[in-house]
């Protein structure tokens, strides 16, 4: 018998103008458009497989290994619903003789390579790896836009892990949310010298989920309406543009600003929500430091931080800068020996941990103090990235008999 079976990887996305707060919970639809890099699924991503069997008795859920229960009416429900009546609307209905995949009942499993929930955006490449997945299945003719409708009822930030490059997510007007989707602002290739560095605060679980932490903010914070009706609207033609004159200066101003922005929000809400910790402000003011130093030499910004929903630190830079960058936060944040993966060969070979780290001259020192090993869990040094990645059955997650290679013990 044919195995209908396909296997996608998606990318993680760290937003510089963030999405935060719904006008609808349901189709999850933005009170503010959005704008991300998308970061480069070598070091970062979501791995999905899924296959459609006649023999299935329901349609099932493994997570790294784990199974979770997909509740009636719930996202992940709501995703394979919506995808499954597209295989039928623009396939079968359209060529009677194409097998009826939309009948059958999918298994699905997938693993993240990274920490889940811990504030490195796992839901948006999840839910964007299981639509790639699920479309690549059912051979759906279909544009990455459309694809993005569904990804964004999953969760609202995967819709922008579609695409490569830098991306915007369009609130829209409509109430159906027709027109809230992902939109391409410039591929990868535009910019490719754009890198980051994630500095690994916590890999723990939020104390406040991202779901409950922003309609707290919806029904109480004052800042965020001026937010959304006068701030997000000038940033996102601003940021556009820096992308595409490739002006890191404007970039990095907009992303800090708009992340400063972000957790004042969080802090405007009643109850008051804190993702940042002593260690992310400290970081804070290391890249203001090293701006400084480098604004007073005519360079302009070399480094933009930004922060979602969590204490881990992204750092925007070019990648001529990013070795500069690593050494002056392993000064003030020692590594353990293996935590930093040195994929760009910045250091040589040499492991990091060895290194006391430096930094740049003209930078104060006593902008921060030296913190213990292990406030910095780890590095992770990657890049723009392309979008979602069709796989080839050898690296599918499902055995033959149709449930996971790999269960968690």
């Amino acid at each position: 018998m044919a195995l209908f079976q396909a296997t996608a990887s998606a990318p993680v996305n760290i937003a510089c103008i963030k999405y935060w707060g719904k006008r609808d919970t349901k189709l999850i639809l933005p009170t503010n458009s959005s704008l991300s890099v998308t970061l480069d699924q070598d070091h970062l991503r979501s791995t999905t497989t899924s296959r459609a069997d006649p023999s299935f008795e329901k349609d099932r859920l493994w997570l790294n290994g784990i199974e979770e229960e997909i509740k009636d009416g719930g996202r992940m429900a709501t995703c394979i619903a919506e995808i499954k009546r597209l295989r039928k609307e623009t396939v079968e209905d359209k060529q009677p003789n194409e097998p009826k995949l939309s009948s059958y009942h999918v298994h699905i499993a997938s693993f993240n390579n990274f920490p889940t929930a811990a504030g490195l955006a796992s839901s948006a490449s999840g839910f964007a790896a299981l639509v790639a997945s699920l479309a690549q299945l059912y051979v759906l003719p279909v544009s990455l836009s459309t694809l993005s409708l569904i990804a964004r009822q999953g969760s609202g930030s995967a819709c922008r892990s579609l695409y490569g490059g830098f991306v915007a997510w369009e609130q829209g007007v409509a109430a159906d949310g027709s027109d809230s989707l992902a939109i391409e602002v410039a591929p990868q290739s535009h910019w490719p010298e754009m890198h980051a560095l994630i500095c690994v605060v916590s890999d723990d679980k939020k104390g406040t989920s991202s779901t409950s932490g922003m309609q707290r903010t919806v029904e109480t914070s004052a800042l965020l309406q001026h937010r959304i009706k006068d701030v997000v609207p000038k940033r996102m033609a601003a940021i556009s543009e820096a992308i595409q004159k490739r002006d890191f200066d404007s970039f990095a101003q907009i992303t800090m600003a708009d992340s400063n922005q972000f957790h004042a929000v969080a802090l405007d809400t009643e109850p008051p929500i804190f993702y940042m910790n002593d260690v992310s402000r400290s970081i804070i003011a290391l890249i203001v430091e090293y701006n400084r130093v480098s604004v007073a030499a005519g360079k302009g910004r070399l480094a933009a931080y930004t922060y979602d929903a969590g204490p881990n630190a992204v750092i925007y830079t070019l990648k001529e800068n990013v070795k500069e960058i690593v050494e002056l936060i392993v000064k003030y944040f020692p590594q353990r020996e293996g935590s930093f993966k040195d994929v760009f060969g910045l250091f040589e070979g040499a492991d990091i941990a060895q290194t006391q780290g430096k930094t740049v001259e003209g930078f104060n020192e006593a902008v921060a103090k030296k913190f213990e090993v292990g406030a910095v869990k780890g590095l992770i040094h990657t890049r723009v990235g392309d979008g979602p990645r069709a796989l080839g059955q050898e690296e599918s997650l499902l055995s033959a008999d149709g449930f996971p290679k790999t269960l968690a013990k």
